[in-house]
């Protein structure tokens, strides 16, 4: 295809997507097989951009005067992607392509006018979480906010019962790999640029073997900072897919006994094929419903990964963050409340619950830190800052901290997504 017959794509799969409030890999995936003179390239490509007019959609819809598909995406390729008036002119009116710019589109996309725009249109947030992001980031929230937009990399979590970095390293060189900042079991594959196409990894035979999962260096950080010993009891109540399960396995080095489940067992299914690729032995995975009672006051250490808003992962799902309402923030908090209220009875005298969320929103993370801490008196918290200048160093990147307890990770911050991490310990009763 023609990067005409590319962007007439893309318009007419977001317009898809608003109508039909779907989301975008299935509109991704319905247009395909209707068009199946489309290569795969050109799908991968056209996915670029549907994408990123949503990562930019409202900075995009104010440089195009109108918020519709076609102005979000000629804006995005004329002010994010660097394509010049007359080259978007000369497109818009090729065979194919989405049809001649108007007068009105012509000027707009003459001169930015986005710096007259309240901040959180040119952040790219919904206008009722500004607050939010101030209350949370004080004055550095708009670069923060920003961060959020922006194309993320590829990261990958190097799975120690099989491999070792540096020989991973050498296999994704051709890829651009490069060792994570932080993580020191992590790889990075550069964000591409424009059509490109970033490369399928799960083809690879390194991940087809098990000695790579893909893991956003911020999980992996998570997962470190459960600091789980091999030997210990760990439980993962909310081990949804397994990322952070098989993390903590190769932590352990197969060692001691992991139990994983989840309330939704759609989420916990493809847990068990990546514990038989991963190679990991020490886990025991409760089906959903399953009676945890015998577990009770026994876990050297609870891991609350809890359902969330998932404004963290802004830069991969840029479509939730325009779905996220008040409404839907609330509920989630509720499901906060009552997973960790579970998770207390689980912990032993002595023993940790560490809380995580794939937020940055104060409601669902310090707000409820400060909840169980109230509800349990037997229960204090303890400073994931000094665990992260043991594991890390005191050099490199740094989270946030409104306490200096717990941790916030975020794109602006330290190069990852958005991660929430606070660490309970249970005192004697």
């Amino acid at each position: 295809m023609r990067p005409a017959g590319r962007i007439a794509a893309a318009i007419e799969i977001l317009a898809d997507v608003d109508a039909r409030h779907r989301p975008v890999a299935d509109a991704l995936k319905d247009w395909g097989l209707s068009h199946r003179f489309a290569g795969s390239g050109d799908r991968a490509a056209i996915g670029n951009l549907v994408y990123d007019g949503l990562r930019w959609r409202r900075s995009s819809a104010f440089r195009a005067g109108e918020e519709t598909p076609r102005g979000i995406i000629l804006a995005t390729l004329r002010w994010r992607w660097g394509v010049g008036t007359d080259d978007l002119a000369r497109l818009a009116e090729e065979r194919f392509g989405p049809g001649a710019l108007s007068a009105e589109e012509t000027a707009a996309f003459g001169v930015d006018h986005l710096g007259t725009a309240p901040l959180d249109v040119q952040a790219d947030i919904p206008e009722w979480l500004a607050g939010a992001f101030e209350e949370n980031f004080a004055d550095e929230w708009f670069e923060e906010a920003t961060a959020l937009a922006a194309r993320a990399p590829l990261d990958l979590r190097v799975n120690t019962l099989k491999a070792e970095r540096a020989r991973v390293l050498s296999t994704l060189s051709r890829h651009g790999a490069s060792a994570t900042p932080i993580s020191p079991v992590g790889v990075r594959l550069p964000p591409r640029a424009g059509w490109e196409r970033a490369p399928n990894i799960v083809r690879e035979e390194i991940y087809q073997r098990g000695h790579v999962e893909v893991q956003d260096e911020a999980s992996q950080i998570a997962a470190l900072l459960v600091f789980a010993r091999p030997g210990e009891q760990v439980l993962d109540l909310c081990a949804g897919a397994g990322g952070k399960t098989l993390a903590i396995s190769a932590h352990m080095d197969n060692r001691g006994q992991i139990h994983a489940t989840d309330a939704d067992p759609n989420q916990l299914s493809p847990i068990y094929e990546r514990l038989k690729r991963a190679g990991a032995r020490n886990v025991q995975v409760h089906p959903a419903g399953s009676d945890l009672s015998a577990l009770e006051g026994k876990m050297d250490r609870v891991l609350v990964d809890a359902p969330c808003s998932g404004s963290g992962t802004w830069r991969r799902r840029p479509e939730t963050k325009w779905r996220l309402s008040e409404e839907a923030l609330a509920r989630r908090v509720e499901e906060q409340e009552r997973v960790l209220e579970a998770a207390r009875a689980y912990v032993r005298p002595g023993g940790y619950l560490v809380y995580v969320t794939c937020s940055v929103l104060p409601q669902e993370n310090e707000a409820q830190v400060d909840n169980v801490l109230a509800q349990s008196p037997n229960f204090e918290e303890v400073s994931a800052g000094e665990a992260w200048e043991e594991l890390f160093g005191v050099g490199g990147p740094k989270p946030w901290s409104a306490n200096g307890m717990s941790l916030t990770m975020t794109p602006a911050a330290t190069g990852t997504d958005g991660f929430f991490l606070a660490v309970m310990e249970r005192m004697a009763d």
